[in-house]
Parts: structure tokens; sequence; C-alpha cells
């Protein structure tokens, strides 16, 4: 629904010694429309091999202020060799 209005900003560390695990903080900032100026924020382990990983909102601003809820990340594709990534994420959020 939101494909083309927002821009998505932040940071992953490793967080396993097993397995490409990571941490993540991610900023996603609404750009136009009625959310325009409003972001949340997600934050949670990233386990890059599973199908679909669950990380939580953990606040927000705007029409997000006051956020609550939980992203679904799916990876369409991964190039090894870039380390570019084609990741789909799902959001659920209680304002």
């Amino acid at each position: 629904m939101f494909q083309d209005c927002w821009k998505g900003t932040g940071f992953y560390g490793a967080a396993s010694l097993n397995d490409v695990g990571l941490m993540g903080v991610m900023n996603f900032a609404f750009i136009e429309g009625k959310y325009n100026g409003s972001t949340f924020t997600i934050l949670g382990r990233n386990s890059m091999f599973q199908m679909v990983r669950e990380m939580a909102v953990i606040r927000g601003s705007g029409l997000f202020r006051f956020a609550r809820g939980y992203v679904q990340a799916s990876t369409h594709s991964w190039d090894f060799r870039t380390g570019d990534a084609t990741v789909q994420y799902d959001v659920y959020v209680l304002l």
C-alpha cells in the first residue's frame, strides 16, 4: 500500500556466532500523502536465513506518535557478492 511514499534508514550489527543473525534498528519516514512527516522505528533480531522474521515497532512520531506493533520481514533476493537485498516489510501498528 505504501510502496513508494516512504524511505528507510538504519543499521545492522552482528548478533550471532553460528548463523547470519543481525541486530537491526530502522526508521521508516513517510515522505508524501496523509502520513507525510510521520515515522516509526523497528528494533530486533533479523535472522537472514529464516523465511519470515519478526521485529518490534518500538516508537513513532507524527501520526505514529504512540505506535506499537510488529514487522514481519521476508527476503525476496540477496546478492552475497554485493550484500544488496530486496526485503518485504509487512508492518502491523497500533496507534
